[in-house]
């Protein structure tokens, strides 16, 4: 079998990971182009080229911009050889998917890219005519009226009379008789662009859309073709949901969301595909949640929102939780392989038969469902994750607005408020400027911390949700959603007002509140309550072991002042500490190869209760897996800590380094993607970490600070809270006097008090050093909070 051959079975391969697959023919591919050269056997080189522009059209893995340039380059190459007079047919089908790379095109100009398309596809019409390659001719006009559907240049109306006529037209071949899955994708087109239709009647376009929809839907059943079937189910919700016709939509998405969700658990393996496929259907549970608050259905709201967050991190984690050891047994593992395998097959037997019955095809996706970890939350199950004295405050970012979810033990029915478009639009303009001065210009945005961070509370409208929430609770739960995670919510300034709700006894109210200072019990991150809820369900651990990374790099420990002495003071709370220090302080302290090739986590990890980091850390956010913290020989990475770490045992992983608490702002999923997941998922109920590149004074001070408190109060989130006001708060003469009662090693008092004494020279012993959110207000709790 020639490489080009098994390239082409692996392309319709049904057994096995489609990702996997499609990587597997394009080795191939390229194997072909060692022995078919352009000059040697230029046809078959043409072809192999052509080929693999199909393949990375399709392809799953790796970044979809790059593998779009990639298949214009071999498309392009295979039109060298590829000519109109020597080889029509196969110019044509070149042209076809030339075509199909720039509409989908994401870099360059898109207008542009359409127009290419465009050109394309009426290229390959002069040689697919109706009369000599009628299939080839109607899929053509149905890709020519996609074309002009998304066309930008132009009048509009009239590229839509465009498209419904290519659509129309590419109906006369394909009929349902004839062609019924290509009828069927054809009338979901034609169902889109009537939608969008300018010109004619509104209530006549509105039917045609409906019964277009419809037709599709007769063959696009969710037995035969699921992930078809929710694309048609999601237009048609989407149509309802335009059109305010709110019941309708929610029939249509309710169904929808299942076949999603079934769909994900039958991929066989991978966690990017699951991840893409968070990615497309993402705006289906935005759709869903924006209909639910119409139809004031909020608790569903709640629940529909918590089913789109972070399912691929939760999925993992009910399996740890299945499985204690993290691993899926074998049995199960291949239980669940073979139902997943055997429906794809089934799937694949039922496209080829005549006569189809779906009865078994069914009973697979039931005991699949029967077997399969992830199930959602229901509101009583997210209402138990507060206590009578705890609130949770839950953010969900819709297409046009956002709104807020407020969450209590004692009411029935979530609390919410939708805002309006413009304070959408001002967020994101706000979030767009905080990460382009961050990102450009530290120093001003330090500078304007404290005034944006005002900006923001006033856009999320922080007293209006603040004074819904009883005046009883001391503990706050924040929920945010998306890019919100990247910002200090617990730093919000809130007004004298709503602080005295919270203190209706205390009349020493703060010159300028803060949210923590509204919450004496603490206030807490959490992804989701989904993974909230998940934590809470395990028992509480010990606090008696500590394993430390300790300034690994040469910087931290020779040309700057090291740690503070902050790793010292806090090794005296625990009993035979582990410390990895400076040159020892390495990748290989963590993970380390075994004998058969395999790597393995240090196995004193597992009886660890508190893993401290006190090092370098950076987030990446063009590929959040290669975020990690930086060790002496390496650095450690989400990627890794997700695939090696077991922390059983573990109360708290604290990383005194930069962006820790950094997650992934730029996919369209509600996938929670940063170190702070990788430890969860690795098995710790609670997370430290940092909101952006820390101060290292501050950091050590608060950190200290931290440990102490916990070692009296032995609650994670409220310790955190007391440091961070103390930090806020103290004035230089405050940290003098402190010192002496630490835990800090006298060298290290001598050393900051020599620092401080400069400070108080120039600025008084009054002056509060880092009352700026930039210094106090870096770090977040995560998690459980206990």
């Amino acid at each position: 079998m020639t490489q080009n051959n098994l390239a082409g079975a692996y392309t319709s391969r049904i057994r096995g990971e489609k990702a996997e697959n499609i990587e597997v023919a394009i080795r191939y591919f390229t194997a072909a182009l060692t022995v078919y050269t352009r000059d040697a056997f230029p046809e078959n080189w043409a072809m192999t080229q052509s080929n693999l522009g199909t393949a990375y059209i399709n392809r799953i893995r790796g970044e979809k911009a790059q593998n779009i340039e990639v298949a214009i380059g071999y498309s392009t190459a295979a039109l060298t050889v590829y000519t109109r007079d020597a080889f029509p047919e196969n110019w044509a089908m070149t042209q076809n998917n030339l075509a199909a790379a720039y509409r989908n095109r994401i870099r360059g100009e898109k207008a542009q890219n359409i127009e290419v398309a465009i050109a394309s596809y009426t290229a390959a019409l002069s040689v697919f005519t109706r009369d000599a390659f009628p299939e080839n001719w109607a899929t053509t006009q149905n890709n020519l009226a996609n074309a002009y559907s998304d066309r930008i240049r132009g009048e509009k109306a009239e590229n839509i009379e465009v498209a419904i006529a290519s659509y129309t037209a590419a109906l006369e071949v394909r009929t349902r008789e004839a062609f019924p899955q290509n009828w069927a994708d054809t009338q979901n087109n034609l169902a889109i662009t009537y939608k969008n239709r300018i010109r004619g009647e509104k209530a006549q376009n509105i039917e045609l859309a409906k019964k277009c929809y419809h037709n599709a839907l007769t063959i696009r059943t969710r037995e035969a073709f699921p992930q078809e079937h929710t694309e048609t189910l999601s237009n048609l919700g989407y149509f309802y949901q335009s059109n305010q016709q709110w019941q309708l939509a929610y029939d249509t998405f309710s169904p929808a969301i299942e076949t999603v969700e079934l769909i994900r658990g039958e991929i066989q393996s991978g966690d990017e595909t699951k991840q893409k496929l968070a990615e497309e259907w993402n705006k289906l549970y935005l759709g869903m949640v924006e209909v639910c608050i119409e139809l004031q259905l909020y608790t569903e709201a709640v629940e529909f929102a918590e089913r789109s967050k972070g399912q691929n991190l939760i999925e993992l984690l009910s399996v740890k939780d299945l499985y204690p050891k993290g691993e899926i047994p074998p049995d199960v593992r291949q239980e669940l392989q073979q139902l997943r395998l055997r429906i794809a097959e089934e799937n694949r037997r039922l496209k080829q038969a005549e006569e189809k019955n779906h009865d078994i095809i069914n009973q697979l996706r039931r005991d699949l469902a029967a077997n399969y970890p992830y199930t959602p939350l229901k509101f009583g199950e997210i209402q138990q994750l507060a206590d009578k004295k705890t609130a949770i405050v839950e953010w969900y970012i819709l297409d046009n607005t956002f709104c807020v979810f407020i969450i209590t033990n004692d009411n029935p029915q979530p609390q919410i408020f939708s805002f309006s478009e413009s304070d959408l639009a001002r967020l994101i303009d706000w979030t767009t400027e905080y990460l382009g001065d961050y990102y450009s210009n530290r120093e001003q945005w330090q500078n304007n911390l404290e005034t944006k961070l005002a900006t923001l509370a006033e856009i999320l409208h922080i007293d209006k949700i603040l004074n819904s929430i009883p005046e009883t609770c001391d503990k706050l739960i924040l929920v945010p959603h998306r890019y919100l995670h990247l910002f200090p919510m617990h730093a919000l300034p809130v007004s004298r007002e709503n602080w005295q709700r919270f203190h209706p006894n205390n009349k020493s109210c703060p010159l300028n509140p803060y949210l923590i200072d509204c919450f004496d019990d603490g206030v807490r991150y959490t992804p989701s309550c989904q993974l909230l809820h998940k934590v809470q369900q395990q028992p509480s651990r010990l606090f008696d072991s500590l394993f430390a990374i300790q300034t690994p790099t040469e910087d931290l420990y020779k040309e700057n002042n090291g740690d503070y002495g902050v790793v010292n003071a806090i090794k005296k709370q625990f009993k035979a500490p582990i410390v990895f220090k400076e040159k020892h302080a390495k990748r290989s302290a963590l993970l380390n190869l075994n004998d058969s090739g395999k790597t393995d986590a240090n196995p004193q990890l597992q009886t660890t209760n508190s893993l401290f980091f006190y090092c370098h850390g950076f987030f990446d956010p063009n590929s959040p897996l290669d975020s990690g913290l930086q060790l002496a020989d390496g650095n450690l990475t989400l990627a890794d800590i997700i695939a090696h770490f077991d922390l059983k045992n573990c109360r708290l992983v604290t990383m005194s380094a930069c962006e820790t608490s950094f997650t992934d702002f730029s996919s369209n999923s509600d996938e929670y993607i940063g170190l702070p997941s990788g430890f969860m998922l690795a098995g710790s109920h609670n997370i430290i970490g940092s909101l952006w590149t820390v101060s290292a004074l501050a950091a050590s001070l608060v950190i200290t600070k931290f440990y102490e408190e916990l070692e009296q109060s032995n609650n994670i989130a409220f310790a955190l809270n007391q440091s961070q006001k103390w930090l806020r708060d103290v004035t230089i003469k405050g940290i003098q006097d402190w010192l002496p009662n630490s835990k800090l090693e006298d060298v290290w008092q001598e050393e900051l008090a020599s620092i401080l004494e400069e400070d108080e020279k120039d600025m008084g012993a009054g002056f509060q050093l880092f009352n700026s959110p930039c210094y106090w207000a870096a770090f977040c709790a995560i998690g459980k909070g206990v």
